[in-house]
């Protein structure tokens, strides 16, 4: 697998999708990643290791991604950059090869990481997170990494948007929960005051 450098915004978006698939996160719907299954319809909704979906994931593939999940938490929940640096460095090293320049569609030479042959997919996806929450802190700061900001909520994320006004782990799920706890709220209030 080839990293790209530049998108670290894709990878960010795995590592935080990744994490959020813990039970821990997931309290009233449980373990997202439940086994090969799960784990290949994970990576295909990221557009990640076609050759995996082909039936060649196994047990072993799932508990490493668990683990692996646990250590990307772990560095978006650091107090300091440095904290952070050094966790997505551990990441990276675990598969990443020196990086290289490529040519990207249109002839660009874009910076890429390769990842070592036969690397686990638990190590490609650390050295593909641990390349993410660098480009994080690079170019964004390690402010971009929260925690969700729904009261019933335990996911984190990181906030690779232009803006970085991002509240939510899945805005589409926690958002949009608030968002309905809010608005019966203000409908109480107001049969209550009439």
């Amino acid at each position: 697998m080839l990293i790209p450098i530049t998108d670290y915004a894709a990878g960010a978006a795995v590592a935080t999708d990744l994490v959020n698939t813990s039970p821990t996160v997931r309290a009233h719907r449980g373990e997202a990643l439940t086994g090969p299954e799960a784990l290949a319809g994970f990576l295909a909704e990221h557009g990640l290791r076609p050759d995996a979906l082909a039936g060649g994931l196994t047990e072993q593939d799932v508990f490493e991604v668990h683990l692996l999940r646990r250590e990307v938490r772990g560095i978006m929940e650091t107090e300091t950059e440095e904290q952070a640096v050094a966790g997505a460095a551990v990441l990276t090293r675990r598969a990443g090869l020196a990086p290289v320049l490529r040519r990207d569609g249109d002839g660009r030479w874009q910076w890429h990481v390769p990842t070592a042959p036969g690397a686990s997919l638990a190590d490609e996806l650390a050295a593909l997170a641990g390349i993410a929450l660098f480009g994080v802190v690079r170019a964004l700061g390690h402010d971009r990494f929260r925690g969700c900001a729904a009261p019933d909520c335990r996911g984190v994320f990181a906030d690779p948007s232009r803006g970085g006004r991002r509240a939510y782990c899945a805005p589409e799920l926690c958002g949009n929960r608030r968002n309905v706890a809010e608005h019966r709220a203000r409908r109480r209030e107001g049969s209550a005051v009439r």
